[in-house]
């Protein structure tokens, strides 16, 4: 499968793999990558020595192109976009903000820069700035999350920029990256797939929820703060919905759930933590490796585009 964005970054098939805060380590980021796919470890508010360790780790374990993503946001992010460069990272996602700061400095270095966006007007803004590919992420995804749907928002990003788009958010199977390029994209981004790969660090008790999971046990917290975040509904979202509901202000409602991902994603506690996790859980029902994954997806990818036209037929 050859498109865009398998000649853009140089991997066998069109599958990255979501920057996701405590679950994309040097592990995860090393199996996607080996079975073909583009492997992502996520910064988040890490210090810039944890993450040149994982870059490190991560490159022991894969000789495949591998990346890193940036939460704009982190207060270390200057630190940590200067590792990237020195450590020879050659792909970049970037999520929470703009960053044209650091676009001279990576591109100098043949860093390919590819930010994650929620609107037309933002993936514009990257393209105008020099980025090589966007992320087109729909609010299905779990995480923080926009206001537009996958199916709404791939497609007008597609008309409005000229670079490859990789769509993101309820995609987890071959079924939905069929889908996404059909609408244009040239590539897919899962996050809540992998959390559920054999080769995540994530605690059982996270994976098996996802894996019970229905189609309507997602929520939305933070929505009054203009921070949006998608999670698996349990004791914390209910406390953090009836907070909200009760016009509570934003350091309230941090101070519930900090340290709760963390909680959550290492420590198991998927009552009182965040169980970050998008729409298509209610999908997920066993847990495979990345190579299973990717693999499957694209096999059933291919058989949807080549076999569909048949409801043509007469």
């Amino acid at each position: 499968m050859k498109t865009g964005i398998t000649k853009l970054l140089n991997i066998q098939y069109p599958v990255i793999q979501g920057g996701m805060a405590w679950v994309a380590e040097h592990n995860l980021a090393a199996a996607v990558s080996n079975a073909g796919g583009l492997g992502i470890i996520g910064a988040a508010s890490a210090p810039a020595d944890i993450v040149r360790e994982e870059i490190r780790k991560c490159r022991q374990l894969t000789d495949k192109p591998f990346g890193v993503n940036v939460m704009l946001l982190n207060p270390n992010a200057e630190e940590v976009a200067e590792v990237i460069v020195k450590e020879g990272v050659k792909v970049v996602t970037t999520g929470a903000g703009n960053p044209a700061k650091y676009m001279d400095m990576w591109k100098t270095a043949g860093v390919k820069v590819i930010p994650v966006v929620a609107s037309v007007a933002l993936a514009r803004l990257m393209e105008r700035g020099g980025a090589d590919a966007v992320i087109a992420e729909g609010m299905e995804s779990g995480g923080h999350i926009g206001q537009t749907t996958t199916m709404a928002l791939v497609p007008q990003v597609c008309d409005a920029v000229k670079i490859p788009v990789i769509a993101a958010g309820g995609i987890a199977d071959g079924r939905g990256m069929a889908a996404a390029l059909m609408l244009g994209a040239e590539g897919i981004q899962m996050g809540t797939r992998f959390v559920v790969a054999k080769e995540s660090i994530v605690h059982d008790n996270y994976k098996n929820k996802i894996i019970k999971a229905s189609d309507i046990d997602s929520a939305v917290t933070g929505m009054s703060t203009g921070h949006p975040v998608r999670c698996l509904r349990n004791k914390m979202t209910r406390q953090y919905l009836d907070m909200e509901r009760s016009g509570a202000d934003f350091m309230e409602l941090e101070k519930l759930t900090l340290g709760s991902l963390r909680n959550a994603v290492i420590d198991g506690d998927v009552t009182d933590g965040t169980v970050m996790a998008g729409q298509i859980s209610g999908l997920i029902d066993v847990e495979k490796s990345c190579k299973d994954i990717i693999e499957e997806t694209v096999r059933e990818a291919k058989h949807f585009i080549t076999t569909r036209g048949d409801i043509w037929a007469g």
